[in-house]
């Protein structure tokens, strides 16, 4: 794209260079800070999202404090100070109130969709968490008295208007061709979910005979397999580690057991593991909350789970454990656990070890099994790679969608 005639030295490492009739300015000559406290029963509460500003999450920590909230008007840029929830900001449509953590900010001559683009393109927004402080990134903070110190660059308001509806039209576009790329990422799961779930409940040969189970979670199945209750096939296990110090592991609905090491999460981790259940290569392991997700899986290696979690070991050797796996997680089964499991409420429902052990499974020969696993992974290995591919593309949409944006609002690129 064509660039302005002439440039200058912004004096900001962030910036870079920009026109040379673009002002670069403090955010606190551009912006008044609203502190205005309200009530939530007078101005609805906000929740500030990376999706930008909008009527309070139902999944949002309500605070008992509603009379101690920032009144936000529409048009006010609200940004949360919190290093953890980077990149959760935006211009409001709306009146209302938030928490005390976020900064309210009133835009003076800034048209609103080009302060929509400057504080929340990628640039600014570690420019503004690397003015922040605080003792571990977990607890970083950027208050007002650091951000209003940090320099922009600003064109004229007409100016501001024509970049904020260039940006405005291509990241709609960038936008869609991502969704596009998603929604065929989604049919391939399904259509792999279908290949996964057929192989493993009915079998390769679509002429055997079948007969009907009379289980709800197993149905009809072919006339060879056998129909067992878990208990004959499985032991609880609940073996204590005496040191914590084997591999920690965790287990998802998407990922099934892996190292805790692997995975990207926040959470805190404890300062002592004695005590943890020990599982080995080959037990199955569920996590009793949230089974009713698929919470599930056989464990590759030796490791430590919370004592909380039901491992269960097999006594027959009837199952082969990625085959095992994957019938435990497939949908006739998640509705068994939506079903039998207990609790308060849905995201609280608890799938105890004997109700494991009441449950029916199907069991195919063992060499049967190892057949359905290898027609599965070739099945799975072109829509696999198709997924990977697609993934791939939507990363750069998205590189290609931040690099855009901070280049408009710094002034690299012209925009008439």
């Amino acid at each position: 794209m064509k660039r302005y005639p002439e440039y200058k030295d912004s004096g900001e490492a962030w910036i870079g260079e920009v026109p040379t009739h673009w002002e670069v300015r403090r955010l606190g000559a551009r912006f008044q800070e609203r502190r205005t406290k309200v009530s939530d029963a007078d101005f609805p509460p906000l929740s500030v999202t990376k999706n930008g500003i909008v009527p309070q999450l139902e999944t949002a920590a309500k605070s008992d404090d509603g009379d101690n909230r920032k009144l936000v008007k529409s048009g006010d840029f609200v940004i949360n100070s919190r290093s953890d929830r980077k990149g959760s900001s935006g211009v409001s449509d709306l009146d209302g109130s938030v928490s005390l953590i976020n900064i309210v900010l009133q835009p003076r001559k800034i048209d609103p969709g080009y302060c929509h683009y400057l504080l929340k393109g990628n640039a600014f927004v570690e420019e503004y968490y690397r003015n922040g402080r605080g003792i571990v990134a977990d607890l970083w903070t950027t208050r007002y008295a650091e951000m209003k110190n940090i320099k922009a660059a600003f064109p004229s308001l007409g100016e501001q208007t024509a970049i904020a509806d260039f940006l405005d039209d291509k990241t709609a576009k960038i936008d869609e061709a991502i969704a596009q790329k998603e929604r065929m990422i989604k049919l391939l799961q399904e259509r792999k979910q279908i290949l996964i779930q057929t192989a493993v409940t009915k079998g390769l040969a679509p002429n055997v005979p079948m007969k009907d189970s009379g289980i709800d979670c197993i149905g009809e199945i072919p006339a060879h397999w056998e129909v067992v209750r878990a208990k004959y096939l499985f032991k609880e296990s609940d073996e204590r580690s005496s040191t914590g110090a084997e591999e920690l592991l965790s287990v998802s609905h998407l990922t099934g057991v892996t190292p805790r090491s692997e995975k990207d999460v926040n959470m805190f981790l404890a300062e002592d593991y004695t005590g943890s259940k020990l599982c080995h290569a080959g037990d199955l392991v569920y996590n009793i909350m949230w089974a009713w997700m698929g919470a599930l899986g056989v464990s590759p290696s030796t490791g430590i789970v919370s004592p909380a979690y039901g491992v269960y070991r097999q006594t027959a050797d009837a199952f082969d454990g990625a085959y095992l796996e994957l019938l435990l997680r497939s949908v006739k089964y998640l509705a068994h656990y939506n079903q039998v499991s207990t609790g308060l409420h849905h995201s609280r429902l608890r799938f105890y070890p004997h109700m494991f052990f009441d449950m029916f499974v199907g069991v195919p020969p063992r060499e049967e099994q190892n057949r359905i696993m290898e027609f599965i992974s070739s099945g799975s290995e072109a829509t696999d790679a198709a997924i990977t591919g697609l993934r791939a593309q939507i990363t750069s949409f998205k590189q290609f969608r931040a690099t855009l944006i901070d280049s408009a609002v710094t002034g690299k690129i012209k925009v008439t």
